[in-house]
């Protein structure tokens, strides 16, 4: 069985913009949810869903796979949701796998 967490970090935010790449005690918030998936050991692979290239090299300097923005779903009318199935659709085609478990993950 093939696991996924995706973690959805949005860059649009509205009320706190790119929140997460704000520092939290010492590093990004983004940083604290990457790493405690990767600590877990639970995933295969461990993708940051994003609209925002900065946020997505942040993910991967902290150990995860962010290889393409978000094409969909990206904006504040989607759905957390929406999101992650977009982001789930677009890992499948990119990678060439079926996930059997897919974990939603918040950055913040």
């Amino acid at each position: 069985m093939k696991h996924i967490a995706i973690i959805l970090a949005r860059g649009g935010s509205k009320r706190l913009p790119r929140k997460n790449m704000l520092d939290f005690f010492g590093k990004p918030m983004l940083a604290w949810t990457v790493e405690a998936a990767l600590q877990s050991g639970q995933f295969d692979r461990v993708l940051v869903s994003t609209d925002d290239r900065e946020i997505a090299e942040i993910g991967c300097l902290f150990g995860a796979e962010a290889p393409f923005l978000r094409d969909t779903a990206a904006d504040d009318l989607a759905t957390s949701s929406e999101a992650t199935l977009a982001a789930l659709k677009q890992a499948e085609e990119y990678w060439g796998e079926q996930y059997d478990v897919v974990s939603q993950l918040m950055a913040n």
